[in-house]
């Protein structure tokens, strides 16, 4: 891989561009991987490490008021250059030393800084920010933020989105080296780290002060990096999942199909959830226009019958099969070799069952454990339990599709969803959310039930729950 020393500039208003030199902001290099050849956009550099698991996460960035709130506009060009969205949220300190107007140039979004803000919903921008973001990085994170954080305190906009999140949330300290090792800083990062709060650093080295020592927020590229761990959970580490997505079309005759709106997003986004899992992950896919997640081996195909052919093809070696594909219930008993003229004022089509993918699997490959989908429009309770009993499968994930599924604009290609999970003797809700999101924490229920199959049809590992987060095996 190529790497430049690509100039990077932030604008720095007041003191903070007086006390530090140039060098040390507007011409600040940093050895940065450059894409397919090409400069940094914009003159900003940015970076193509590794960092497939930033790829469509929504990350809530905090800038608190530190002199080290500049590297904020290097780590946000950063994010959103390994494929994450951006939003910031300031203090009021941190605009004394970088300008909002900066970071919302680089962020691509208006920066929020008001605790309750009438262009928000209801006014609760707090609310609204919290359930936008997938983690949420404070960076850097000044004593008095950590001190205020440990206290539970709501008093700005930033604390109180710290406070009603329910992702992971990290802290990247920034301060003198004196205040970084003072007993009352130490206690409330214990505090903090107590409750579920990760630390990103501090790194150690020449401070703004002139002083040496532990209190430097650590650089964008390593805050990036540990982000990108975030989401790494492992749950899945050495095992083969095999994931069908997307609908299949079956032939009425060369130009035309029976098929349905499955936009294929959901299980394209389980597809990446398991592999930031750890997962190796085949995708079997009906036609979709999406892009394959990285590392993803992918097989494309059109109807139920191929599809079915190539899943028992892929089958060797998988620990976990999750059907997503809205299959085609029946095809045409006979699909047409010319197009069907219309020269009749009606035309009948006779159809037949397709193949039942999920149960031919189960049934060859009993120790797999299978995970089914289940869209109703109605009694999905009912209809949800009678798919997991009648096909003998592990789970089933159900959801509410067009006029029953309001919140989520019916369901199809949507970007949300609501699921409910269930088993033989248990079920979850998991609400409405990205579905990116709630991939994520559909792969962390499948991995708990995995691993609490019987003894000997399964590996054991233990799945510790953190606040805020998915399981992460230990």
């Amino acid at each position: 891989m190529n790497s430049l020393f690509v100039l990077f500039a932030a604008v720095i208003p007041g003191a903070a561009a007086e006390r530090w030199p140039l060098r040390a902001i507007l011409a600040r290099a940093v050895a940065s991987p450059v894409r397919g050849g090409q400069l940094a956009r914009g003159g900003f550099c940015y970076y193509r490490a590794d960092m497939q698991s930033l790829t469509n996460k929504r990350i809530l960035v905090g800038v608190t008021g530190s002199i080290a709130a500049y590297k904020a506009a290097e780590l946000i060009r950063g994010l959103r250059d390994a494929g994450a969205e951006v939003r910031v949220a300031m203090t009021r300190g941190a605009s004394e030393f970088i300008t909002p107007m900066t970071l919302q140039a680089l962020s691509g979004h208006p920066v929020h800084q008001k605790l309750l803000d009438t262009q928000a919903e209801a006014g609760m921008s707090h609310i609204e920010l919290s359930r936008w973001a997938d983690c949420v990085l404070v960076a850097p994170a000044s004593a008095d933020f950590i001190a205020r954080l440990a206290q539970g305190r709501a008093d700005d906009l930033l604390s109180a989105v710290c406070l009603a999140r329910d992702v992971p949330l990290a802290l990247a300290p920034a301060m003198n080296r004196q205040m970084w090792a003072d007993a009352a800083t130490e206690k409330n990062v214990r505090t903090l780290q107590q409750r579920g709060v990760l630390m990103f650093g501090p790194a150690a080295g020449e401070q703004a002060c002139g002083e040496v020592g532990p209190g430097r927020m650590e650089e964008p590229a390593e805050l990036m990096r540990r982000v990108a761990e975030v989401f790494e959970t492992g749950l899945l580490a050495g095992k083969t999942v095999l994931i069908t997505a997307g609908p299949t079309r079956e032939a009425v005759d060369p130009v035309r199909y029976i098929g349905n709106r499955s936009s294929g997003k959901m299980g394209y986004a389980l597809c990446a959830a398991a592999v930031e899992a750890g997962a190796r992950v085949i995708l079997v896919s009906g036609p979709s226009t999406l892009a394959t997640p990285e590392r993803v081996e992918r097989i494309d195909v059109e109807s139920a019958e191929q599809m079915l052919a190539a899943v028992l093809e892929h089958m060797d070696g998988v620990d976990i099969f999750i059907g997503a594909a809205a299959v085609a219930d029946y095809r045409p008993r006979q699909s047409e070799r010319h197009k069907i003229k219309k020269d009749q004022a009606h035309l009948t089509l006779e159809l037949e069952r397709t193949p039942d993918i999920l149960a031919t699997v189960k049934s060859r490959r009993p120790r797999v454990f299978c995970v089914g989908f289940a869209a109703e429009t109605a009694n999905l309770d009912a209809h949800a339990r009678r798919k997991l009993e009648d096909k003998g499968i592990d789970m089933v994930a159900a959801n509410w599709v067009g006029p029953a599924a309001p919140d989520t604009g019916g369901g199809f290609d949507s970007d949300t969803n609501a699921l409910r999970l269930y088993w033989a003797d248990g079920e979850l809700d998991l609400p409405v959310a990205s579905k990116d999101r709630l991939a994520r924490q559909l792969v962390a229920s499948i991995a708990q039930r995995y691993e609490r199959r019987p003894p000997g049809r399964r590996q054991h590992h233990n799945i510790v729950e953190l606040r805020g987060g998915t399981p992460r095996k230990t």
